[in-house]
């Protein structure tokens, strides 16, 4: 895996805003919780952040306090030309992070679309053209569905990165070898400059022996690939969704708090580099 991860560390030309899309075709591995609390983390160091809700179910937009009652406009609204990107915009409990939700809807976009011609550019398309988010943002992060579908191909065809989360299990890495043969086909047919931005441990416990067992494996794989920061398994992450704000609004001081700001840092410092 080594030689073929070394192909997604070449850097795409920097442009504003940078677009990375959390991604990993597993659920259950800390994507969304990854999503919303690195989106929050970047808002909080000051950096105007827009979070792109890709999953049918929602959960982002949940997790982030817009509840589907309060959902008037989705990115299914914005993709299908209906309303504008700035139309769709939820606000957030945290200053400087807005959130484009999803709903339901989003899942018959693969079957709509699957005759279309250029049905990999659309999300691309409509980010590059609206000067306002050039203007406004610094990141836009896109909240992967849990598949590699069509909505994660649109994310991938339009970010400059893939963040993957990687839950500390058995099959994790064989599931990230799926992912990153994934961003390769893209590479080569539709993103040339896309890379991997990194691999993040999330659910990790250090008391447990296969958990220190993936990431020697990941890191012996991966190498500068997998970020130094590890999520914890915490049970304040799991709580926050629940009351509709980032875990850094809910328990600021908390394990998982702190681990995402400090994979927020990293990231930061390796765009500075």
């Amino acid at each position: 895996m080594t030689e073929e991860s070394d192909s997604m560390t070449a850097s795409r030309p920097m442009l504003r805003p940078r677009m990375i899309a959390v991604a990993n075709q597993k659920g259950g591995v800390g994507k969304t919780t990854t999503a919303i609390n690195l989106g929050a983390a970047f808002a909080e160091r000051g950096y105007e952040t827009l979070l792109i809700d890709l999953d049918p179910q929602g959960n982002a937009s949940t997790g982030l306090g817009c509840d589907v009652t309060d959902r008037t406009f989705t990115i299914h609204d914005v993709i299908s030309g209906e309303v504008s990107l700035l139309d769709s915009f939820c606000e957030t409990s945290q200053q400087r992070l807005r959130l484009v939700p999803a709903s339901h809807k989003l899942s018959s976009f693969e079957m709509a679309l699957a005759n279309q011609e250029d049905r990999l550019n659309l999300l691309k398309d409509i980010l590059f053209e609206d000067n306002n988010l050039h203007d406004e943002f610094s990141y836009v992060l896109f909240d992967c569905p849990p598949a590699l579908n069509l909505l994660t191909l649109n994310a991938m065809v339009a970010a400059h990165s893939v963040l993957a989360p990687l839950q500390a299990e058995f099959f994790a890495l064989q599931g990230l070898s799926q992912l990153i043969s994934s961003m390769r086909q893209v590479r080569q047919s539709a993103n040339p400059h896309i890379h991997l931005e990194g691999v993040v441990l999330t659910m990790f416990d250090r008391r447990n022996n296969l958990s220190r067992q993936v990431e020697s494996d990941a890191r012996q794989n991966l190498q500068q690939l997998v970020f130094k920061t590890v999520i914890p398994r915490a049970v304040r992450l799991s709580e926050a969704p629940s009351h509709g704000l980032p875990a850094l609004h809910y328990d600021t001081r908390s394990a998982g708090s702190t681990a995402y700001r400090e994979l927020a840092d990293e990231i930061l410092r390796n765009h500075t580099k």
